[in-house]
């Protein structure tokens, strides 16, 4: 619940209860039958434990340097935190702020999809990963730099890190490829990527690949809007992934 105060926004987040056990079968499931390691799921409890979860990972990430949430107060059910922006400033999540850019040509579009590649960056160098690493997940701030919300999983108490950096770059690549389609900006947008892939570790560059080659089933789905917007939006990604291999 967010709390607008005299000189600043505050937010109550309280437990959740966690995602039912079938999801995390069939997605484990899933993983399996496709020998996908970034499918496999990150398991959210759920209630205490994903409040823990959040904040220390919240406080984990600030001392670090990077920009998320400040938190003020946690209780075993909940904590409150900092809203990202100041108040009367505005500070659009990165989906919403690059889907506003597309209007403005590819060269807007791309200097906004670029910082969120380097944000992503700027957190591995520093030894983390994201939760879901997702542009809705990710805020402009009113100085233009990238912060981050949403962090009730671990997914690094859980995977490889080589395979959630890799599960990072593949959950950006999803959630932003049909802006970067819209906007004409796919070609140039493709050589952005393939430098963001050239610098990750050697084993988290092999299982992108790797995760790409099965998906490469991906290109014979129609690019019909009947279809949906969620299969666009695969589609896309696979257009702008199929970088990844050259």
């Amino acid at each position: 619940m967010r709390y607008e105060q005299a000189h600043e926004t505050l937010w109550v987040k309280r437990a959740n209860r966690g995602n039912p056990a079938l999801n995390y079968w069939l997605l484990s499931t899933l993983a399996r039958l496709f020998r996908a390691a970034v499918l496999q799921p990150v398991p959210n409890p759920g209630g205490a434990a994903s409040i823990r979860t959040e904040e220390r990972r919240l406080r984990g990430f600030r001392t670090l340097g990077l920009r998320v949430p400040q938190v003020l107060a946690t209780a075993e059910q909940a904590f409150v935190m900092r809203h990202l922006g100041r108040p009367g400033e505005e500070a659009p999540s990165l989906s919403n702020a690059i889907e506003s850019a597309i209007a403005q040509g590819a060269p807007a579009v791309l200097q906004l999809w670029q910082q969120g590649l380097d944000a992503i960056r700027e957190v591995h160098a520093k030894g983390e990963v994201l939760s879901q690493a997702v542009a809705r997940n990710m805020v402009v701030c009113s100085d233009g730099v990238i912060g981050f919300i949403d962090f009730e999983d671990d997914p690094a108490a859980h995977l490889p890190r080589a395979v959630c950096m890799a599960r990072d770059a593949l959950n950006y690549a999803q959630s932003t490829a049909l802006f970067l389609q819209q906007a004409g900006a796919m070609e140039p947008a493709q050589q952005q990527w393939r430098a963001f892939v050239s610098d990750m570790p050697l084993q988290a560059q092999q299982v992108l690949r790797r995760t790409v080659s099965k998906l490469g089933w991906v290109r014979f789905l129609p690019r019909s809007k009947r279809l949906g917007r969620d299969t666009l939006r695969v589609l896309a990604a696979h257009d702008l992934l199929t970088a990844t291999a050259a």
